[in-house]
């Protein structure tokens, strides 16, 4: 089952960063309906940025080590669900929310489906965000983390639960070390046992809006 994980870090992996961010942005997909569920579930995650292993498997699956690599518009196929980072771009405020000095705000529309056979909880630790830096804390959560609330109704919330087949279309909203163009975004299956099985990431470049 799929496990609640909050700011667990994995460092078996070392990932590059592709990403965009931005306010206001469009939404990709149909928003799916959610149920209820009783495994506490979350999280993803990776660690510094580096530059995309190089494999002979097809995008979104993962190869041989446990690891799958996308770019905008691959689907990545994870053990519960699948998901999709359409597009992302930076911005200097996204709704009002002005990022701290030195930093960005970086925005990206993603579309999540579950595939397995129970309802899914969703947090908003499911995913990460990597830059390109070598920094052990080259690595940020969705703002919802810091958050009471949503800022509109296309971001993501910090919560929520997805029922079985039924998919979700909104935004991931971060803050990113201003300059930086090529992001990541991660996800890490992480289970009830407390054990971890495949890493997936989505590279990307981000411009300004």
């Amino acid at each position: 089952m799929k496990k609640f994980a909050s700011l667990f870090l994995a460092t078996v992996v070392t990932a590059a960063v592709l990403t965009g961010c931005g306010s206001n942005g469009t939404l990709n997909g149909t928003s799916g309906s959610t149920a209820s569920s009783t495994t506490p579930s979350s999280s993803a995650a990776s660690s510094s940025a580096a530059t995309p292993s190089s494999s002979s498997t097809s995008a979104g699956y993962p190869d041989e080590n446990g690891n799958a690599e996308g770019r905008l518009g691959d689907t990545m196929h994870t053990y519960f669900f699948d998901y999709t980072v359409n597009s992302a771009y930076l911005c200097d405020e996204y709704e009002g929310h002005t990022p701290q000095a030195g930093n960005e705000i970086l925005v990206a529309d993603v579309t999540i489906k579950n595939t397995a056979t129970s309802t899914l909880p969703m947090f908003d630790t499911d995913f990460q965000i990597q830059w390109n830096d070598d920094a052990d804390d080259a690595y940020g959560f969705p703002i919802t983390y810091d958050l009471n609330d949503v800022l509109n109704d296309q971001m993501l919330p910090g919560e929520y639960e997805l029922g079985i087949g039924k998919s979700i279309n909104g935004l991931l909203v971060f803050e990113v070390p201003a300059g930086n163009k090529d992001f990541s975004i991660s996800y890490l299956e992480m289970f009830d046992d407390d054990t971890t099985g495949d890493v997936f990431f989505v590279y990307f470049s981000a411009d300004k809006q």
